[in-house]
């Protein structure tokens, strides 16, 4: 399969349009998340769930709301209002992203040391065998 089918497919897999969307929505809605597969691509597609839910229709502030389940992760709550379904969208997606990125950088460095290439101390040395580059 070509990386643009994967990564069009991948949004279907994994992003389910929860209530308050109405079924022709529903690509707008996976195109708008589509920028999502880069920050979740690290993950089997089958253990991520994300939902999408939008609250209040129609009303003066729209709440959009992201749930994302990733495995040995805890869940994240992405919430966005706005008059604009698709304002809302996008910053909702973009507080998703933030938290994501936030997990990422918290946990990168303990989980990652003896993968770098170098350190601090020793720029251009292999941690693993201590031999320079």
């Amino acid at each position: 399969m070509s990386a643009n089918k994967l990564r069009n497919s991948l949004p279907e897999k994994v992003i389910r349009v929860g209530p308050g969307f109405l079924a022709k929505e529903r690509g707008h809605v996976l195109e708008a998340l589509s920028t999502l597969v880069p920050h979740l691509g690290r993950w089997d597609p089958s253990d991520v769930d994300v939902e999408v839910s939008l609250q209040d229709r129609g009303g003066k502030e729209q709440r959009i709301t992201l749930r994302t389940s990733l495995p040995g992760r805890p869940p994240l709550v992405a919430v966005a209002d706005s008059p604009d379904i698709t304002h809302a969208l996008h910053e909702a997606k973009r507080e998703l992203i933030g938290q994501l990125e936030h997990q990422k950088s918290a946990r990168e460095p303990a989980n990652n040391r003896r993968l770098r290439s170098a350190t601090v101390r020793h720029p251009g040395t292999c941690v693993s065998s201590g031999s320079p580059k």
